[in-house]
């Protein structure tokens, strides 16, 4: 009887535990997305959950994306345009500039969902231990989960980067900035290091708590994507696989793309 009542008083407390207020810092990398981006910067602007800053990153644009950017200044919390090096430059360049306790990316021609940024603040708030998450993601479909045990296999182990991953400011400054070494899968190599030599934190949301919508672009040919299996070779192989496991996974992956072709 004491054991229920004391369980009981828990449960009560448990229910009644003050929400954090996380500061949630987003950062969109843009260049020449005037077509997409006034709809990205609306989508934050009209999030549910208020404590939140926007920083865009623009690699010099030559469309109407400065303009775009200009225009709705007032829901900016800091821009800059200059020519950069590339995507993982200029996001870099927005985690320098965080002053956030959560870190969040958003290319410019993505979108959240109104209560996204809510949701993200109750996980944070509901598990002190939480270093990063993986949220639900239209990308043409349903993305959902997170599977770590999936990483070293490269392919379904997450949902998006792009709009589904969220990190804890003081996890990100732990496992680095994004190696620039890397053309098209630096997100990747982050994410092995977080999930395998950093042994981080980590969940999904609920598969129905839909962060927002993942616009696919797709690699625009057969080279660029055998040259991004490549990249995921070197990736493996810095990181410590066997080179024989490496080399097995490019020929499934190669398999995979083909039939998908057929």
């Amino acid at each position: 009887m004491k054991k229920n009542i004391i369980k009981y008083w828990q449960n009560i407390l448990k229910k009644n535990k003050l929400t954090k207020n996380f500061k949630i810092t987003i950062i969109t990398v843009t260049k020449n997305s005037e077509k997409y981006l006034e709809e990205n910067i609306l989508s934050i602007f009209n999030q549910t959950y208020k404590n939140y800053e926007h920083i865009i990153v623009d690699g010099d644009s030559k469309d109407q994306t400065k303009n775009i950017i200009l225009k709705h200044k007032d829901k900016i919390s800091y821009s800059i345009s200059e020519p950069d090096e590339g995507l993982y430059f200029a996001m870099n360049k927005g985690i320098k500039k965080a002053t956030g306790d959560i870190i969040g990316i958003l290319n410019s021609d993505d979108v959240y969902y109104p209560d996204a940024l809510k949701i993200i603040n109750n996980y944070f708030s509901s598990d002190e231990k939480l270093d990063f998450l993986f949220g639900s993601v239209y990308k043409h479909k349903l993305m959902h989960g997170y599977y770590p045990n999936k990483i070293k296999w490269t392919f379904g182990f997450y949902t998006t980067h792009s709009v589904g991953f969220f990190i804890k400011t003081e996890a990100q400054k732990k496992i680095g900035l994004y190696d620039t070494q890397y053309s098209y899968s630096a997100d990747y190599d982050l994410f092995y290091r977080m999930i395998v030599k950093f042994k981080l934190n980590g969940i999904a949301t609920k598969k129905n708590e839909v962060l927002g919508k993942f616009r696919r672009g797709g690699l625009s040919s057969r080279i660029k994507y055998l040259d991004f299996l490549k990249e995921n070779n070197k990736i493996r192989l810095n990181n410590g696989q066997h080179f024989i496991f490496v080399y097995l996974i490019f020929i499934l992956r190669l398999i995979r793309n083909f039939t998908k072709i057929l």
